[in-house]
């Protein structure tokens, strides 16, 4: 697809794209039957009854509804023991979704739609960016484009060096000091060790460009900026007093004659 996009058949390079949608798409639906399969499995004390319970009707209508429309034996099988364990009626009614009980998300991925011609576009724009290719075409001049989900500026890394330059002349050695400060960095093993990790989250069809929102992308407050580019470094003098006069340096010299 990256050729055809190279080659200018951009519609030839639509339709194939499509099929690679629509693939990514039953995927996400596979994952999503597999954590109700996961939720029945943990649940399955609640399943002795009868009647199905509140809490697990979701799970169960959702796999009900699914499983005709998918190629999948053992949901199949899954979708068999559960009807016969619910009656007619109530496979008949997941089927149908005639109570809106079956989840939003498989409902929509079961759709038979063409893609939206956005997403369309944003999986053709990451096949170009992949492997190179100018595409769409950009006017010369045009500034480069940020592929991080944001849409206010460039990136947070060159908005920090933007607030760390100071525009007040200052003497060389004030300019070392920071420029060492702006330089360190913190132990690797600072701090409490977390077991925890997180992870990125990965793009879906809904989502191509997933970000998690923490304090690399909070942006300081005029009044932080002013303050780092405005204010100058002061010396507080010696520790234990001020720094003495003239006068009073030679009262000691004096002092220290006699």
């Amino acid at each position: 697809m990256a050729q055809l996009l190279e080659a200018g058949k951009i519609e030839s390079a639509r339709i194939r794209v499509e099929g690679i949608i629509r693939s990514d798409i039953l995927c996400e639906l596979y994952e999503i039957l597999e954590l109700y399969c996961e939720l029945l499995l943990a649940r399955v004390g609640m399943m002795e009854a009868a009647t199905c319970d509140p809490g697990l009707e979701e799970a169960v209508k959702s796999i009900m509804y699914a499983a005709p429309r998918i190629e999948i034996k053992e949901i199949h099988t899954v979708n068999s023991l559960l009807s016969s364990k619910y009656g007619k009626d109530f496979a008949l009614q997941a089927l149908e979704n005639s109570d809106n009980k079956v989840s939003e998300k498989v409902v929509k991925k079961l759709r038979i739609e063409p893609p939206p011609e956005a997403l369309v576009n944003g999986y053709l724009e990451e096949i170009a960016s992949t492997y190179g290719v100018d595409w769409p075409k950009k006017p010369p001049g045009s500034p480069p484009k940020y592929v991080d989900g944001d849409d206010q500026g460039p990136p947070s890394g060159r908005q920090e060096e933007k607030l760390l330059e100071d525009p007040i002349p200052v003497d060389s050695k004030e300019a070392e000091e920071r420029d060492e400060l702006t330089k360190a960095t913190p132990p690797r093993d600072f701090g409490p060790n977390s077991p925890l990790r997180v992870n990125p989250p990965s793009p879906r069809t809904d989502n191509l460009h997933p970000r998690v929102k923490g304090t690399a992308d909070l942006k300081p407050t005029k009044k932080t900026v002013d303050a780092v580019e405005r204010k100058p470094l002061q010396s507080r003098g010696p520790v234990g007093g001020t720094i003495p006069d003239i006068d009073e340096l030679a009262a000691r010299f004096a002092a220290l004659k006699k």
